[in-house]
């Protein structure tokens, strides 16, 4: 199985997995045939990407990764949480913490795993996936640092917690780039961490930990984050934290950012470590997320075209790829599997589409 966006339908694929609406709702189930007239109407319902079954795809489980385990196992039960909280009920929201923990025990049960963008976001699940892809790759940071347990749960609902200020937010932002925003918009978005705090300040059940991570993941270590400007020593471990994992979703999903391919968002977080970010944490960070996810097409410095089969946990830069095409343009006869981590002349270059 594997990715493809909806331009590089030509028909005759077969569906990998059901194609859903804002609603949950069955569009197109796994195993239909695609038709090349499909894609217009998918295309007016936002969805830019579809999974397919195909011969490229042979060997490949994309279902295995932490990421999309983590969006079916717990995307239902955030939305229904933050839905609930939005009409004034604070008792439900104290439900978030069975959703860190069960984040937190699927990390937990497999020690090797990293993480492995390779999923889809429909835009009406942004705030809910990103919430829980910036929970997970927290926590698998957070453990790499050696942090307590009790610490890390308390990242963990500091992580889903830490966009809920974007529920006051008065201006619809869904589309909006912050580079490109008037200022007053700029402002407004800015305001999220303040209307987050403000929000659950006075909710006893919830940690200072949490509360300062709702507040603070955007401060940057140099004093050119918000609200407060603060610098390096007066910003907590775990906040820095959340500011790269956060960073760094936002950049691959474009979250009110350009977007950008994930090993290009993980060549930015690694330009600003010692600037914007703590060293500590980007290193931990840089060994906790595959730079090439399963899946991708990749081109390799020796002008082949391979997929990605699965990760090296141990060297997630290097991964073992399945040559495609070969130097000349041809489709190899046989295919040829290569582990980045024993080739060590070859490394990639750069991921491209279909």
């Amino acid at each position: 199985m594997r990715i493809i966006p909806l331009d590089s339908v030509k028909g005759n694929e077969i569906l990998a997995k059901d194609i859903v609406n804002n609603n949950n709702t069955t569009l197109i189930p796994s195993g239909t045939i695609m038709k090349k007239e499909y894609v217009t109407r998918l295309k007016e319902l936002n969805i830019e990407f579809i999974y397919v079954e195909d011969e490229l795809g042979e060997g490949i489980d994309l279902v295995d990764s932490l990421e999309m385990q983590i969006k079916d196992q717990c995307l239902e039960n955030m939305k229904d949480i933050l839905l609930k909280y939005s009409y004034n009920n604070e008792t439900e929201l104290q439900e978030i913490k069975a959703v860190a923990d069960d984040i937190i025990e699927s990390i937990l049960s497999n020690p090797e795993v990293i993480f492995n963008l390779s999923s889809i976001r429909s835009k009406s699940e942004s705030i809910y996936s990103h919430s829980l892809n910036v929970c997970a790759l927290s926590v698998l940071v957070a453990i790499k640092l050696k942090l307590k347990q009790e610490i890390i749960r308390n990242i963990a609902i500091g992580c889903l917690l830490h966009d809920i200020g974007f529920t006051y937010i008065t201006i619809d932002y869904q589309d909006l780039i912050l580079d490109n925003c008037r200022q007053k918009e700029i402002i407004e978005i800015k305001k999220h961490v303040i209307y987050g705090y403000s929000a659950v300040e006075n909710m006893d059940w919830l940690s200072p930990i949490a509360k300062d991570i709702i507040l603070n993941h955007h401060e940057r270590n140099d004093g050119s984050g918000y609200p407060f400007r603060l610098t390096d020593k007066r910003i907590k471990i775990w906040s820095k934290i959340v500011a790269v994992c956060d960073e760094f979703d936002s950049r691959v999903y474009g979250n009110l950012t350009k977007k950008m391919k994930v090993h290009e968002a993980i060549d930015y977080i690694v330009s600003q470590a010692g600037v914007k970010f703590n060293l500590d944490v980007v290193d931990a960070f840089v060994a906790s997320v595959a730079a090439y996810p399963t899946g991708a097409l990749v081109m390799t410095n020796e002008g082949e075209i391979g997929i990605v089969l699965r990760q090296n946990p141990k060297c997630p830069t290097r991964p073992v790829i399945r040559i495609i095409q070969d130097i000349n343009g041809d489709k190899p006869e046989i295919w040829t599997e290569k582990d980045l981590t024993k080739e060590l002349t070859l490394f990639i270059t750069d991921t491209i589409l279909d």
